[in-house]
Order: C-alpha cells, then sequence, then structure tokens
C-alpha cells in the first residue's frame, strides 16, 4: 500500500525535525558561542600551548593506530576469510568485542593489566610506563577501533574470491607477490574506508582514553580530553567550546572523505 502525501511529509518532517533537535541544534549552538566574540578570539583559544599540544598528540596517535591496524586488520581479514582453523569463530568474536564493550570498561581493564599491581605492571621497573603514558593511550585506541579495517576488508574479499590467487600462485608468483599484485588492488577502496573509519574512530575517543590518560598538557592531554577539561575542570566554556570546534572541523573532513570514497567505491 503506498503511502499518502500528507503521510509522506509527515515522516519526512518528523524525521528531520529529529535530527535538528538531536544533532545540528547543539552543533549551530557550539559554533555560535564559539565564533560570539570574534574568530581572533578562537584563533587565541586554539593556539595556547596546552591545545597545540592536545592537537599534535591526537595527530601521533593516530598516527600510530592506523599503520597498525591496517597491518593486523588486513591480516586478520584474510585469515578468517581465506583460512579454515581451529577457533575461527571465536577470532570473529573478539574482532566485534569493542562494539559491544564500553570503552571505560576496556580503560579499566588496561589499568588491571599494564597498571602497577597488574599482570604486566613490572615492567614499569623497566623504565616503560604504559598506564597515564602514550603508550596506554594508544593500546586503548587500538583496541577500540580494532573492527574498522577488518570489518570492511572482510566482505571484499568475499565479494572476490580466491579464483585469481590461485591462478598466481599456480603461475610461480610468491605469497607477497600475490598480495601486493592482486589482493591489495582489489582490497583497496575498503581498505581506505576502513582507514578513515579509523581516523575518525581514534580522534574521538573519550572514554577508554581517559581511563588510562594523565590529562596532563603537554603529556598526555588530547583533544577530547582538552574539551573536557577546560569545560568541566576548568570551567573554560569558551575554551572548550573552541576545542570541541577544532574536533568538529576534523571530523567533518573525515566525513567528506568518507562521503567520497563511498562514491568511489559504489562506482566500481
Amino acid at each position: 500500500m503506498k503511502p499518502s502525501a500528507l503521510t509522506r511529509i509527515s515522516l519526512r518532517t518528523v524525521a528531520l525535525g529529529y535530527l535538528f533537535v538531536l544533532l545540528l541544534l547543539p552543533l549551530i549552538i557550539i559554533l555560535w558561542r564559539t565564533f560570539e566574540n570574534g574568530i581572533g578570539a578562537f584563533i587565541e583559544s586554539i593556539t595556547t600551548p596546552a591545545a597545540q599540544s592536545a592537537f599534535q598528540l591526537s595527530l601521533l596517535i593516530v598516527a600510530i593506530v592506523v599503520p597498525v591496524n591496517v597491518v593486523f586488520g588486513v591480516v586478520t581479514a584474510i585469515a578468517l576469510v581465506r583460512g579454515r582453523f581451529p577457533g575461527r569463530n571465536l577470532v570473529q568474536g573478539i574482532v566485534d568485542l569493542p562494539f559491544a564493550v564500553s570503552p571505560v570498561v576496556v580503560g579499566v581493564a588496561l589499568i588491571l593489566f599494564w597498571g602497577a599491581g597488574g599482570w604486566l605492571g613490572g615492567i614499569e621497573n623497566l623504565g616503560l610506563k604504559v598506564i597515564f603514558n602514550l603508550p596506554g593511550m594508544v593500546i586503548a585506541t587500538i583496541f577500540v577501533t580494532l573492527p574498522f579495517v577488518v570489518r570492511e576488508v572482510e566482505p571484499v574479499l568475499h565479494e572476490i574470491g580466491d579464483d585469481q590467487e590461485q591462478a598466481a600462485a599456480t603461475l610461480g608468483a610468491s605469497r607477497w607477490q600475490t598480495f601486493w599484485r592482486i589482493t591489495l588492488p582489489a582490497i583497496r577502496w575498503g581498505l581506505t574506508y576502513g582507514v578513515v573509519l579509523t581516523v575518525a574512530r581514534a580522534l574521538g575517543e573519550f572514554g577508554a582514553v581517559i581511563m588510562v590518560s594523565s590529562a596532563l598538557p603537554g603529556q598526555s592531554l588530547t583533544l577530547t580530553l582538552l574539551v573536557h577539561g577546560r569545560y568541566i575542570n576548568d570551567h573554560n566554556s569558551f575554551g572548550a567550546y573552541c576545542a570541541a570546534t577544532l574536533l568538529m572541523g576534523m571530523a567533518l573532513v573525515v566525513l567528506l572523505l568518507m562521503t567520497l570514497l563511498e562514491r568511489k567505491r559504489g562506482a566500481k
């Protein structure tokens, strides 16, 4: 039964109103509060030493997390699609674990594992401090971003099959040559989309990172923690809005990349 014109208009109005109130209106308020004192005040707020350090640390974490997730994500996806081994279903479940477990729980688990008195807490005696330092923040971010590359590459591998890979092996190509010349070109768009999702998630991660970070400016303060610290601890609402706007701008760039990649992938 085809809905009437009135019904369609009503549904669209409700959907658009819901999105406006839930998403657009808060963003508009943040932008208005950010630029109500002029763009000069905004630039001054995001160029403080603490803000610059937070921005650089966020990019550093992304720069570490993305290559790690690319390598292990592609390897895991190939193993799950091409391999048949005991515990395969268990690995599938572990890959999806970050979707089900709260990031705060992840942070607590890392503290129990790597912190003082934890199973591997003795590593601090060797001069490597994990918890409340950069390594802990990186590990927490890797965990929460683990599924994205795997889940974007896996369906592509299913779709292309392994006929070309077997043909290359029959012609004498090594596994590395087969991967570099056959598999990688075939999965490039899925892999790229997974990388973009990983970047977006890594930039916006808060729950797991705040549990394993000291949140000290210049040491372990990311942009998300800067927004929290300015708003809650320093009662600097304007500074928090400016940091949130900077983070939102980075997220917008990632969103545009996702849209372009989705169109390219759909055209293939």
